[in-house]
């Protein structure tokens, strides 16, 4: 990867942190946030797993609210990178590490910090799948839309990611 695409990739992750503070707020539904995924998944196709949890946990640290998408954002890009470049599998990636690991990590935070008593360690799950079902079938739909104008192996190439194409895999980052 080269000076260029280093500094687009930290370019492209600084806009999609932004992105993730200023609209999770607006466009969420109580006690789910859809659009948090959509950044996750995006992330986790676009750039890889490790800079998809990055920009998860800085989201979460400016928003104070970080335990749960973390999971999600990690895991969808693994998936994506370890099925060669399937979508389904970042989606699937997010809705298991947000939807479930996400949302049984919260509970014991949310009882220490909260003092939110009472509740099981299943309580977050239904709304966290929720949120992660919208958010990432949207960005499904985003980034499968991306795929069909053949623009999606242009913007990772753009950013020195891994670009699938068929089964064939171009490596252009050792993250």
């Amino acid at each position: 990867m080269n000076k260029s695409q280093k500094l687009t990739k930290l370019i492209f992750l600084a806009m999609m942190v932004a992105i993730g503070v200023v609209i999770s707020p607006i466009l969420r539904v109580e006690g789910m946030c859809p659009m948090a995924h959509f950044i996750n998944v995006t992330c986790a196709v676009m750039l890889g797993p490790w800079y998809a949890f990055i920009c998860a946990l800085a989201i979460g640290i400016i928003r104070m609210a970080f335990m749960g998408a973390i999971f999600g954002a990690f895991f969808s890009g693994m998936l994506y990178r370890l099925s060669k470049g399937k979508l389904i599998c970042a989606f699937l990636g997010e809705v298991i590490g947000t939807g479930i690991i996400g949302a049984i990590v919260s509970y014991p935070v949310m009882t220490l910090f909260w003092g939110k008593t009472g509740l099981t360690w299943f309580f977050y799950v239904p709304s966290f799948i929720a949120g992660t079902l919208i958010g990432g079938s949207i960005a499904f739909i985003f980034l499968k839309q991306l795929q069909k104008a053949k623009l999606l192996s242009k913007f990772q190439t753009a950013l020195g990611s891994n670009v699938y194409e068929g089964s064939d895999v171009v490596t252009n980052d050792a993250i």
